[in-house]
């Protein structure tokens, strides 16, 4: 047999012949059987990995000490107990490390990476975490400029800062975020609840599998018509603000004013751009009669099919229609259009209405006098229910320490959301001078895109089953703005299923 060396090193070859040459010298003596050939011995060697010292013989140890000199096996492999000791440390360390709770471990890191975390949460995440504990609350409340630096360079799409600008750099904190989030959560839910009923209503998809045909255009309808509606909201946030000062300032409404365009209104849509604006005034048509659809009756058929079904009341009048856009603007729409039941839906309107332009009842002067000359307490019949935006006298301050009151109430979201209740004062200025429902927006808005030229003649305008084949094309979709809408509607923004299906018997 050739030596290795001369086969290449380290190739298939040299191997077998290094495995024939350690087997040619691990059986040095050989056994004659009775037939006289050869019968190899088996080798004394015994590798000690994997075997205790206590089950070999003391010759065969003093064998292998004497052939590895002072080099030892047994100072660097475990043993059985050494092993069994590891394995208990190792899991006691793991429970000791387990057993701390996150938050510890959370506070444990560095300031700039906590609030680095905290930013890259949703929203919705951030502010719960300020109910938490009073740790929390204050971790949350004092970086709350480099939270929302975060979530408008990231989150916030680029026409809602438009309309809404940033304030300066220290003024930047969650009431301007969240002010902003509640108008695009106003707009999306609006946005999908107008897209169930043009499905339904104009373009008749009513079965499952037209519905499911349909879904595509209804997604890019809805992705639409999100930042129109936005826009939307803008002008009667906008427009309500200005209607009580311009009363405020010249002593009189607008009703007292010969005017060719509303000032007001002229003053709101100089802040949009030629395309805003024309896309606005476009589809500002179907937003009103969307809502005004919802608050009739489905059928006039006739009075039997409208007793059967239970429709008893009529339509309300075009003031109200008005009061409701200006006055509680388009979250009060969305208010309106999420209940249940025509007659109830109804009867929420009524009791709105009345709530915004009646006087509330004034309390007896005189106190009752019962047995005796005890007083009796004031009954509580003719108590108001204040939901669905019932304006009422703000509640006396709560008598609750300093400093508890500026950990919870002292921040900026205390400040109340957008398009907030008017007092009592504002409502008595601008409820008799609101302009006609037929008179908002329209009139002003066709002057303006006639004298900026964005179209030649009004016969360029857009209008019904235009809109409404704009609303569903296809091209053009890859370059409008997806920072929201996506591929689905978010369950956030996705109304119950009882505001879009058809009312039934009462």
């Amino acid at each position: 047999m050739d030596p290795p060396h001369v086969t290449e090193f380290a190739s298939q070859r040299y191997f077998e012949k290094l495995k024939q040459l350690y087997d040619v010298k691990d059986q040095p003596q050989a056994a004659q059987s009775h037939d006289g050939s050869l019968v190899a011995q088996p080798s004394t060697f015994i590798l000690p990995i994997g075997r205790h010292p206590e089950h070999q013989s003391d010759a065969a140890l003093k064998t292998i000490e004497k052939k590895r000199g002072n080099f030892s096996f047994r100072s660097i492999l475990p043993t059985r107990g050494s092993s069994d000791q590891d394995a208990r440390r190792s899991s006691t360390d793991a429970g000791k490390k387990k057993s701390l709770p996150f938050d510890q471990l959370f506070l444990a890191l560095p300031n700039e990476l906590k609030i680095q975390i905290i930013a890259s949460l949703p929203l919705s995440d951030v502010l719960t975490l300020r109910l938490a504990s009073r740790s929390w609350h204050a971790m949350v409340s004092l970086n709350e400029l480099p939270i929302a630096r975060y979530h408008l360079q990231h989150h916030v799409p680029a026409y809602a800062v438009r309309l809404y600008p940033t304030p300066e750099l220290s003024s930047i904190n969650f009431h301007y975020l969240c002010g902003i989030w509640h108008r695009l959560h106003v707009a999306a839910k609006l946005a999908y609840l107008i897209c169930e009923w043009i499905t339904k209503g104009i373009f008749l998809r009513v079965t499952e599998q037209q519905r499911l045909e349909f879904a595509p255009q209804r997604e890019r309808m809805r992705r639409r018509l999100i930042p129109l509606l936005f826009t939307v909201f803008h002008f009667f946030e906008t427009y309500r603000n200005l209607h009580i000062q311009y009363i405020e300032e010249h002593g009189h409404g607008l009703l007292k004013e010969p005017y060719t365009v509303n000032p007001i209104e002229t003053k709101i849509m100089n802040m949009y751009d030629d395309q805003t604006l024309l896309q606005v005034h476009q589809v500002f048509p179907l937003v009103i009669s969307s809502f005004c659809r919802r608050l009739r009756p489905p059928s006039y058929v006739g009075r039997v099919e409208r007793s059967l079904r239970g429709y008893l009341k009529d339509k309300p009048a075009d003031d109200v229609y008005a009061t409701a856009l200006c006055v509680g603007g388009l979250r009060q729409v969305e208010r309106f259009w999420e209940i249940k039941g025509y007659n109830t839906r109804r009867g929420a309107v009524d009791n709105w209405y009345h709530s915004v332009t009646k006087e509330p009842m004034e309390s007896m002067t005189k106190p009752r006098r019962g047995l005796l000359g005890l007083t009796r307490k004031k009954s509580s019949f003719n108590m108001k229910d204040t939901k669905d935006g019932a304006h009422t006298e703000p509640l006396p301050p709560l008598p609750t320490n300093r400093s508890r009151l500026g950990l919870v109430f002292g921040t900026s979201l205390s400040a109340g959301m957008p398009m907030g209740p008017l007092s009592r004062e504002h409502l008595r200025l601008i409820i008799p001078d609101l302009p006609p429902l037929q008179q908002i927006w329209l009139p002003t808005a066709e002057a303006l895109i006639l004298d900026r030229n964005i179209v030649q003649r009004p016969q360029d305008i857009k209008r019904n089953a235009q809109v409404m084949l704009e609303l569903i094309r296809e091209d053009g979709t890859a370059e409008e703005d997806e920072w929201w809408y996506g591929r689905g509607a978010p369950e956030s923004v996705r109304p119950p299923l009882e505001a879009i299906e058809e009312d039934t018997i009462e």
